[in-house]
């Protein structure tokens, strides 16, 4: 049930930060049905491939006090748009993709700690 409700809410967090980059080019989506299957496609490489990249990378995390996971989202993101196809689901930059990282982890955080008071 967790995987299914990360899923619903960042499906609904690339479609606001969609809409609210539509402008800048920053952060582009086709269309709406791409964001479930982008949100899927990231689910399942945040299972898969995430570990992977935390442990290897776990000195230089430690060093940084944990700000190294922000590069790690942004790559997570960039490997997301490099599977659905980046004429569906693109970042302008590789800043692009942590500037959207650090939006959607901070949004995951509010809606953690709410549902953690309820």
């Amino acid at each position: 049930m967790e995987f299914w409700k990360r899923v619903l809410i960042d499906t609904i967090l690339f479609i606001a930060l969609a809409g609210l980059f539509a402008g800048t080019g920053m952060f582009y989506i086709t269309s709406a049905w791409i964001a479930p299957l982008a949100s899927f496609v990231l689910a399942i490489l945040n299972v898969l491939i995430k570990p992977i990249l935390v442990i290897l990378s776990l000195p230089i995390n430690v060093l940084t006090l944990g700000l190294f996971s922000v590069v790690i989202n942004g790559i997570m993101l960039q490997l997301t748009s490099l599977l659905v196809g980046p004429a569906n689901f693109h970042f302008s930059s590789f800043g692009a993709a942590i500037l959207i990282a650090i939006i959607m982890a901070i949004f995951n955080t509010i809606i953690t700690s709410h549902e953690e008071r309820m």
